[in-house]
């Protein structure tokens, strides 16, 4: 068996299941989960039509590539979103459908990863808190991961000047989520500037980690993306060393579908396609055509951002006041990354116990480095379910801490 399989870490959820084995929580109420990032929205109508019609597709063997007309779709919604310059993505080159962001965040590393590096390993970087894929790519490549803070006082962003250099030495693949999961801090142009000049000068990679971009509460002010910073840059390869990922599921409410994109640097995408080849994750024919749907229509991920204003809308006014929990409306996403008073995980506990909901522990999502675990006290709730469960869940909450 492969030995890095030893080196990874138990996932959050089975952490979790851990932490609450043996509380009773009152059976008088119902269960209410805001532990899991899983969009419980309706998915949208016009997709499940097409995905219906075009399931006689499914007797034909798919390619990894992707049929052009999704590829196009993909490099449409980019150019659109964005605003980059009719033509710069080319949908031969600059485009791949992947099986979701997860599968592809965690592939991306085998292929860019080179492990014949001599004495020391190579380093992949990844923000802590941080989604814990990004880990276990590293570990299974070879890598060491390097664990960089994103903390309250710096407005739990990145600061990629305070990464030692040799550090940078040593990487050849970067992981930056944004927005952020679970903080929902968005990275600014000047920020991702800094951070291309950088990965640039060490020749790193950067896996930019975009699925959350598509929640946000202001709708003149949608959160900026690496590929669009990119794309100011001089020279003929603006994109170059950069890799972006986004999602149907969050952006769509269809996490069942399994349906992503990578796009960015050709030359890596090149490679990427060719262990893909052998990986064997195309998309099916109707998962693709129901993408194509999906990618071309922005009405219904207009109506999924208001489902979530008014839901956070609504908790906010609940919990803002309450002693014992300090709350604030990211930047974007659907995660409430709240701090709490004494161990977070005797509060996620205790809130499972007395009011049957469940909350994920900070620290379940995050490294100690440097003497500081950047998650503790803090609890992550993903406000996924209909409103009226989120409604009741911050009522509950407000009752315990009263």
């Amino acid at each position: 068996m492969n030995s890095n399989l030893d080196r990874l870490h138990p996932y959050p959820f089975e952490k979790l299941a851990e932490l609450k084995a043996g509380a009773e929580p009152p059976t008088d109420r119902k269960h209410i989960p805001l532990s899991i990032g899983e969009p419980r929205h309706a998915p949208p109508a016009i997709v499940l039509d097409t995905l219906r019609d075009a399931l006689p597709e499914i007797a034909r063997y798919p390619a990894t590539k992707g049929e052009p007309a999704l590829r196009e779709a993909m490099a449409g919604w980019l150019t659109r979103r964005f605003s980059l310059d009719e033509g710069l993505l080319d949908p031969e080159a600059n485009v791949l459908p992947v099986a979701g962001t997860r599968e592809a965040l965690f592939a991306i590393a085998q292929a860019v990863v080179d492990r014949n590096t001599g004495d020391q390993p190579p380093v992949v970087l990844m923000p802590n808190p941080f989604y814990q894929i990004y880990e276990g790519a590293a570990l299974l490549a070879g890598a060491e991961p390097y664990y960089y803070p994103t903390l309250p006082e710096n407005g739990f962003l990145p600061d990629f000047e305070a990464i030692p250099e040799s550090i940078w030495q040593r990487a050849q693949l970067l992981y930056v989520c944004s927005p952020g999961n679970p903080s929902g801090a968005v990275i600014d142009a000047p920020r991702y500037r800094e951070l291309l000049a950088r990965a640039a000068r060490f020749n790193v990679v950067i896996a930019a980690d975009e699925c959350y971009s598509e929640i946000y509460f202001d709708e003149e002010q949608p959160p900026t993306g690496l590929l669009e910073v990119a794309a100011t840059r001089d020279g003929d390869e603006p994109f170059r060393n950069v890799i972006v990922f986004h999602s149907l599921s969050k952006r769509s409410n269809l996490p069942g579908l399994r349906s992503g994109l990578v796009a960015g640097d050709a030359a890596v995408l090149k490679r990427f396609l060719r262990y893909r080849t052998y990986q064997g994750c195309a998309l099916p024919l109707p998962t693709q055509q129901a993408s194509i749907t999906a990618w071309n229509d922005e009405a219904h991920v207009r109506a999924n951002r208001d489902f979530y204003r008014e839901k956070f809308d609504a908790v906010l006014d609940i919990l803002d006041p309450v002693d014992g929990i300090e709350v604030r409306r990211p930047d974007a996403g659907f995660y409430l990354w709240a701090r709490v008073e004494g161990d977070e995980r005797d509060f996620a506990r205790r809130l499972f116990a007395e009011q049957n909901v469940t909350v994920l522990p900070g620290r379940f999502l995050s490294r100690e480095a440097d003497g500081v675990n950047p998650g503790a006290g803090f609890v992550r709730m993903a406000l996924v379910a209909e409103l009226e469960d989120c409604v009741e869940a911050a009522k509950r909450i407000r009752a315990m801490l009263s």
